[in-house]
């Protein structure tokens, strides 16, 4: 049975920079990509807020560059996702594919997370063409044009506030009749002009054509359909962490978040350490999950010369 001193479960900037700088560190480190190489930022465009780009990079490119850039430094990178782990002893069991087994010294989870969706067909459709789950992303792309955002909590108010600062027109599209934001959330929303509450409505579909989006058909509580017009459609109803496959072992928060020990990486089982949006409920940008992939890879390094 293979046994590794090193395994990244995950690429994307957490997955593909821990590779990069364990392999600085001779850890010899082999990653496993996942079923989305790149991980959740290939589903945008062109990122402009990652330092070094002064006129942005293709988000593809970006992730491209990392894992060339980490494959070069002698890291292992390899198609496949982990399917099952065993963290009761070390080395480490774990199981990629159907039947496939190796054995690993540390482990570094860089998983990601999902933004929740919908679920409607004309939400995929124009993912990328004016459906964003990430208003500091993609934002830029809307100046002084009209967008909706989904959602009545923090996430929600906070994207909006942000839209508000640079679009024309920010409608909040809200399925009850009150925000669940916090109080300070809610009154950044209400004093600013341009912010458009629609309350009681849900989404039935994202209208669109070649070139985007177009608008949304939207339903009150009481029956009444209607459309509006708008370039952007921010989706603002959370994340999902992807760490079932690890929660049997690794504490999570009550949504799921891995929790990482006094500002590390390191995670409450010795030698498995987190890093990207896997353990960050908070920022939820490219270069923060850099980042913590760098300190992902550093914590292990310590932890394996111990």
């Amino acid at each position: 049975m293979e046994h590794v001193k090193c395994l990244i479960i995950g690429s994307g900037p957490a997955g593909y920079t821990a590779a990069i700088y364990a392999s600085r560190a001779a850890l010899n480190p082999v990653l496993y990509e996942g079923n989305e190489p790149g991980g959740q930022l290939t589903t945008t465009t062109v990122i402009e807020n990652y330092p070094g780009f002064p006129s942005g990079i293709d988000a593809n490119t970006l992730m491209a560059n990392m894992r060339e850039q980490a494959v070069l430094l002698g890291a292992d990178v390899r198609h496949g996702a982990v399917s099952a782990v065993n963290l009761d002893s070390r080395p480490f069991r774990v199981t990629v594919g159907e039947s496939e087994e190796l054995l690993c010294d540390s482990m570094i989870i860089a998983t990601g997370a999902n933004a929740k969706y919908l679920g409607l067909s004309s939400e995929q459709k124009f993912r990328g063409l004016g459906v964003s789950a990430c208003a500091t992303c993609d934002g830029f792309f809307y100046r002084k044009k009209t967008v909706a955002v989904v959602g009545g909590g923090d996430t929600a108010c906070e994207e909006a506030t942000y839209l508000a600062s640079i679009c024309r027109k920010v409608y909040m599209i809200v399925r009850r009749d009150v925000l669940r934001a916090s109080d300070a959330m809610q009154r950044k929303v209400l004093q600013s002009e341009n912010i458009e509450i629609l309350w009681n409505c849900s989404t039935r579909e994202v209208l669109g054509d070649d070139s985007g989006v177009t608008g949304a058909r939207l339903e009150r509580k009481d029956g009444e359909v209607f459309d509006i017009a708008i370039d952007g459609f921010f989706l603002a109803i959370g994340h999902h962490p992807n760490s079932e496959l690890f929660s049997k072992w690794v504490e999570t928060d009550p949504n799921g978040f891995i929790i990482t020990r006094d500002g590390s990486s390191r995670t409450n089982v010795e030698g498995v350490f987190a890093a990207g949006d896997v353990q960050d409920p908070v920022y939820r940008q490219a270069i923060n999950a850099a980042a913590s992939g760098c300190r992902a890879a550093m914590d292990a390094e310590k932890f394996l010369k111990q």
